[in-house]
């Protein structure tokens, strides 16, 4: 088949390899979001996507809006038989969904109709999930919920970040997306609607969401700091300043902190939480880049009683 592949950021970047070697498919073109400021000066840098379509000779096109009419007649010249998706970052209006012969099929990182939205990994992250997956669906008008061709399922291990994670099901995605692709092409492959039941929504996890609930329990508190690594970033507030939570484990034995109270010795640095204590093994004073948290412990000094969160 023809196809048009839609994706932005690196995580796409696996599926859209696996399309580009497939020996039955052609990559006619790449959707992507323009150029956006980056680094220290603010300069324009081209998407993870964009720069692998550049390197294989692909067309590129940055449409600022998915309805906007040139895009639109572009797509329209390339006459594509599909688009696959991963991780686009735009809604796609109807007149665009209406190009395609075969439509827009979406590799989504959840079992749906679980974690709909923006943010599926890291919700199931922080939702404490022990097993999460892939879908390859049928993008209609409505969020994540068109009909679903494949899926596979993903452990959610006892320590995965949510960047762990999603680096795995990325990879596992694209040959999920790949194999899509042919059962669509051969016709062995049928989409088939979603559940009514089971639907969960995930949508962006804000700086606000990220903050840490020191009265939370600690599995609560681990599973927000997994979940929001590498972005947001989990956070709480020391000295009147933030203090992003890089890695902090649960520690079952220790129960004497109050909620946010910080206990620090030579090699180790405790805080109380709603129920047992979670060793804070590394994080980020505000403008610093990550350290050991006994070693931030020894340059703050903590005082007896100090706390998180105040």
């Amino acid at each position: 088949m023809k196809l048009v592949f839609a994706g932005t950021p690196e995580v796409a970047v696996p599926a859209l390899d696996a399309l580009i070697a497939s020996d039955r498919h052609e990559v006619a073109a790449v959707v992507t979001r323009p150029d956006a400021p980056a680094g220290r000066g603010r300069r324009l840098v081209a998407s993870p996507v964009a720069e692998r379509a550049e390197e294989a000779g692909i067309e590129v096109l940055k449409p600022a809006r998915p309805r906007d009419e040139a895009f639109l007649a572009r797509l329209r010249e390339i006459a594509p038989d599909c688009c696959p998706v991963v991780a686009y970052g735009a809604l796609l209006p109807k007149v665009a969904l209406d190009v395609p012969a075969r439509g827009w099929v979406n590799l989504h990182f959840s079992l749906l109709p679980a974690w709909r939205g923006a943010a599926p990994v890291q919700h199931a992250v922080m939702a404490g999930d022990e097993v999460t997956g892939a879908s390859t669906f049928l993008i209609e008008e409505g969020l994540d919920s068109g009909p679903v061709y494949g899926v596979l399922t993903e452990e959610v291990r006892p320590t995965d970040t949510s960047g762990d994670l999603l680096t795995r099901l990325a990879f596992a995605g694209a040959g999920l997306l790949a194999a899509t692709m042919d059962g669509i092409e051969d016709g062995t492959l049928h989409a088939v609607p979603q559940p009514p039941e089971g639907v969960t929504l995930a949508p962006k996890i804000t700086v606000e969401d990220a903050q840490v609930d020191w009265s939370a329990p600690a599995l609560r508190v681990d599973r927000v700091v997994r979940g929001c690594t590498p972005a947001p970033g989990a956070w709480t507030l020391f000295r009147g300043e933030r203090l992003k939570l890089v890695q902090a484990v649960p520690v079952l034995d220790r129960t004497d902190l109050a909620p946010g109270e910080l206990s620090a010795a030579k090699n180790n640095v405790y805080a109380g939480t709603g129920s047992h204590a979670v060793e804070l093994l590394w994080v980020q004073p505000q403008g610093k880049k990550p350290m050991r948290a006994a070693d931030w412990a020894r340059g703050v000094r903590i005082a007896p009683g100090e706390l998180l969160g105040a």
